[in-house]
C-alpha cells in the first residue's frame, strides 16, 4: 500500500504519474504527421528535420542521468518542477522557431526538461509504493502511457488540417504547463536526501552499478527492448514498401501492435495471481524467441502473419517490463532516483541499437527482425535462468 499519498486521489496520482511518464512518446509521435510540412515551411531537408527526432532521444537519455541523481539530493519535487518549467519554455521556443537550427536547439532543451519528469515518476513509484501494490501501479501507468503513441498521430493529423505544425508544439507546452500546475500540489516523497555534493550525487550512479543484483538484472531487462525497437524501426518499410500497403492500412497494423503492448501489463497482473513472476518472465523470453522463429520463416508471406507473430513479441517485452522494473528497484534500498535513471537510460540506449541493427541489411528486413528476436529471447532467457536465484538478487515481498 502507498505510504504517502501525494495527490488527493489514487486516480489523480496515477494519471499524473502517467502524464509525466508519457513525455517521450507525446513529444515525438504527436508531430510525426507534420514532418513533411516542416521541411517545406523551414525550407530545409528531410535529414535536418529528422535530427529533431534523433537529437531529442539522445539528449533525453543524457537528461535521465543528469536529473535522476539530483532528485536524491534536492528532492523529487524541485527537480520535477525545474524540468517541467524547462520543457514548457522549450516547447514554446520550438513553436516560434524561424529555422531548423533553432528548432533542433529547442528540441534538445525540451528533451532535457522532459527527462526530469520521466525519471522522477519512476522514483516516486518506488518512494510511495511497495510489494505487489507497486507492480499494480507500474502496470497501470505503463498501460496508460502506451495509449499516447496510439492516439497522438491522430490528434497531430487533426491539428494539421486546421493549423500549422507550430500549434503542435504549443499543445505540448500546454500539456507541460498542465503537469507543472499539478506538480505544484505534489508533496515531497523522498524521506532522506543525499547530503553530499552535487558531483557526489552523480557518482551515485556508479555506486548503483556496482550492486551486482541491480547490474545483472539491468543487463537482462535492458536487452529485451531491442526486439521491440527493431520492429518499430523497420515496420513502415516492411508493411508499406515490402507488402505494398497504404499509409492508412499500415496505421491499422501499427494500432494492432500497440494494442498488444497495452494489454501486456493487464495480462501480467491477472497471471500474477496464479503464477510466480519468475515463471512469467521466463515464459515471456521463450515467447520472444519462438515468435522470432515464426517471423523468420513465415513473416514475409503476408502482413497478417507478420502482425500475428510480432504482436506477441511486443506484448511479452512490455509485460516483463513490469516485474523487471519492480525487481530492479527492489535491489536498491536507497538511490532510487539514480536507479530509475539507469533503468530508463539503458532501455532506451540498447533499444536504439536494435533500431540500427535491423537496418544493416535493408533487403532482408523481415529475416533480420526474426533473427534479432530469436537472439534477444534466447540470450535473455539464458541469463535470467542463470542469475534470478543467485544469492545477490534480493527477492521482493509477495
Amino acid at each position: 500500500m502507498p505510504n504517502n499519498q501525494n495527490i488527493q486521489s489514487r486516480k489523480g496520482a496515477l494519471a499524473f504519474l502517467a502524464l509525466i511518464s508519457a513525455f517521450p512518446p507525446l513529444s515525438t509521435v504527436l508531430y510525426l504527421p507534420a514532418l513533411p510540412q516542416m521541411v517545406e515551411a523551414l525550407d530545409t531537408t528531410q535529414t535536418s528535420v529528422n535530427m529533431t527526432l534523433s537529437m531529442f532521444f539522445l539528449f533525453f537519455s543524457m537528461g535521465l542521468l543528469f536529473w535522476g541523481p539530483l532528485s536524491e539530493k534536492f528532492g523529487r519535487k524541485p527537480i520535477l518542477l525545474s524540468g517541467l518549467t524547462i520543457y514548457v519554455l522549450a516547447s514554446v521556443f520550438c513553436a516560434f522557431s524561424q529555422n531548423v537550427e533553432q528548432l533542433i536547439a529547442g528540441r534538445i532543451i525540451q528533451a532535457l526538461g522532459g527527462s526530469a519528469g520521466t525519471v522522477v515518476a519512476t522514483a516516486i513509484v518506488k518512494d510511495i509504493y511497495s510489494g505487489r501494490e507497486r507492480e499494480k501501479v507500474m502496470a497501470t501507468i505503463m498501460s496508460m502511457v502506451i495509449i499516447a503513441p496510439m492516439v497522438a498521430p491522430v490528434i497531430g493529423a487533426l491539428l494539421l488540417k486546421y493549423t500549422s505544425w507550430r500549434t503542435i508544439f504549443l499543445m505540448l507546452a500546454a500539456i507541460g504547463a498542465t503537469a507543472l500546475l499539478r506538480g505544484m500540489f505534489f508533496r515531497e516523497t523522498l524521506s532522506g536526501k543525499f547530503t553530499g555534493s552535487v558531483i557526489g550525487s552523480w557518482c551515485r550512479l556508479l555506486v548503483v552499478l556496482k550492486n551486482p543484483g541491480f547490474s545483472s538484472l539491468l543487463l537482462i531487462f535492458s536487452l529485451a527492448p531491442i526486439a521491440l525497437m527493431a520492429f518499430l524501426a523497420s515496420a513502415s518499410y516492411i508493411y508499406i514498401d515490402g507488402f505494398n500497403l497504404t499509409e492508412g492500412q499500415f496505421s491499422l497494423f501499427f494500432a494492432f501492435n500497440a494494442t498488444c503492448a497495452m494489454v501486456g501489463p493487464t495480462i501480467y497482473m491477472r497471471m500474477r495471481r496464479h503464477i510466480e513472476p519468475k515463471l512469467i518472465i521466463t515464459g515471456c523470453f521463450i515467447l520472444v524467441a519462438v515468435c522470432g522463429v515464426v517471423v523468420s520463416v513465415f513473416g514475409h508471406m503476408s502482413p497478417w502473419l507478420l502482425a500475428l507473430s510480432v504482436g506477441p513479441v511486443t506484448m511479452a517485452v512490455i509485460t516483463v517490463r513490469v516485474p523487471g522494473t519492480h525487481l530492479m528497484l527492489e535491489q536498491q534500498e536507497e538511490d532510487s532516483g539514480s536507479a530509475s535513471a539507469l533503468i530508463i537510460f539503458f532501455a532506451m540506449f540498447l533499444g536504439s541499437m536494435g533500431m540500427q541493427l535491423v537496418t544493416l541489411w535493408p533487403g532482408t528486413l523481415v529475416t533480420n527482425l526474426g533473427h534479432i528476436q530469436i537472439g534477444v529471447g534466447m540470450v535473455c532467457c539464458i541469463l535470467w535462468l542463470l542469475c534470478h536465484n543467485r544469492s545477490f538478487i534480493i527477492q521482493p515481498p509477495s
